[in-house]
């Protein structure tokens, strides 16, 4: 199946307004106020096909029904939680190393 082309069944991910720019709390940054709250959801494309773009329903693992605009189809993970920090590798040795060697009778 083509990459911009789903069938009913699919994982597909959509994309859903929450909030408009205008209904964006006054408390919220300038520059967030300018663009809509948006969420991703993943699930099973119920629509019988769809191209990206579209707006369909999809049926999430917990069973939720979700109508948005189509994103992906097999969306994969692109997340990560960045570059190593050098100071943090160690820190589990380190602390198990200072536990071992307390005594225990400073609590």
């Amino acid at each position: 199946m083509l990459a911009n082309l789903a069938k009913k069944g699919d994982w597909v991910q959509v994309q859903v307004t929450i909030l408009h720019p205008y209904e964006r709390a006054p408390q919220v940054p300038e520059d967030t106020k300018k663009v809509p709250l948006e969420m991703r959801v993943e699930g099973f494309l119920q629509d019988e096909v769809a191209e990206i773009g579209a707006t369909v329903t999809i049926k999430t693992m917990t069973g939720r029904l979700v109508t948005g605009k189509l994103v992906a189809v097999n969306p994969k993970y692109e997340h990560d939680f960045g570059e190593p920090v050098p100071e943090l590798i160690t820190i589990g040795l380190e602390l198990r190393e200072i536990l071992e060697s307390s005594d225990g009778d400073d609590k």
